[in-house]
């Protein structure tokens, strides 16, 4: 650890930063308060300009960092991240200026869930037979699960307005499906007739026994998406022992913190020093 000659050593600044990076962290997950992301404002020592940081599961965080508005941003999933490098998807016309500093690892997939009933087996199902889902989506609107199967849906071969066309519709309501929560149990019951979202430990393995049908991704399909910036992944028995098989789909890990790739590089160097003098 650091002494107190070092530049990284932890001393009352540091404790402030750290006690006000604890309490915002802890507000943002309250269970008794609207679901908020973390923001923080710090002001160094020295009369420098102050420290700004966010941390999104929005395209809030990518608009906010690219304009200047925060100086480090954290996003989930990382691969959202390689889709705005890239200029790619359904939220992005060009490339945008973003540069990763590191990744806070974590570990995920997308899941779409079907009633046993629609005989539906792959996304791409969906299309071919304009089946007209009753699909239940993440109630936060600008949540970045929506941006990706806006994407997933296009490089499949439709649209969530092709859906509702066909007599589907859209339901945003709700956080992660878990076993015993309302739109979970609406699947399992049939009022609605698909779910897509991310979490999955917290509820794949009651996918099979509820009756539902975990849909892959054809290969075609996920080559498209690669493209955009999107990884390839599976979701496996090796996991979730419920599963019939392995199935194909689109990983959601990693929170990468990231800058502008044209921010103080002394403010960059300082940050990866601090954090390599706090490892663990």
């Amino acid at each position: 650890m650091p002494n107190d000659t070092s530049p990284f050593y932890i001393g009352p600044p540091a404790m402030r930063a750290r006690f006000l990076l604890e309490a915002a962290a802890g507000m943002a997950a309250h269970p008794k308060e609207p679901y908020r992301e973390p923001e923080l404002t710090l002001q160094t020592d020295g009369g420098g300009p102050p420290l700004r940081l966010c941390a999104s599961s929005t395209l809030d965080g990518i608009t906010r960092a690219v304009g200047g508005e925060v100086d480090l941003a954290f996003i989930n999933p990382s691969s959202a991240l390689t889709v705005a490098y890239r200029g790619k998807g359904s939220c992005f016309t060009q490339p945008q200026p973003v540069c990763a500093v590191t990744v806070l690892p974590s570990r995920d997939q997308c899941l779409f869930a079907v009633h046993g009933s629609t005989g539906l087996a792959s996304i791409e199902d969906i299309s071919r037979a304009k089946y007209p889902l009753k699909l239940g989506l993440r109630g936060r609107q600008d949540h970045l699960l929506h941006n990706m199967l806006d994407d997933i849906v296009a490089a499949a071969g439709f649209s969530l307005a092709d859906m509702v066309a066909w007599g589907g519709e859209v339901r945003k309501a709700g956080h992660i499906p878990q076993s015993g929560t309302a739109k979970f149990e609406a699947l399992a019951a049939g009022e609605l007739t698909a779910i897509f979202d991310e979490g999955v430990h917290l509820w794949a393995d009651a996918v099979t026994p509820a009756g539902l049908t975990a849909l892959g991704l054809e290969d075609a399909t996920l080559g498209r998406l690669a493209e955009m910036g999107y990884r390839r992944d599976w979701l496996t028995r090796d996991q979730f022992s419920t599963l019939p098989e392995d199935i194909p789909t689109l990983d959601f890990s990693g929170w990468p913190l990231f800058v502008r790739n044209f921010s103080d590089g002394d403010m960059v160097r300082r940050l990866c020093a601090s954090l390599e003098a706090r490892r663990v």
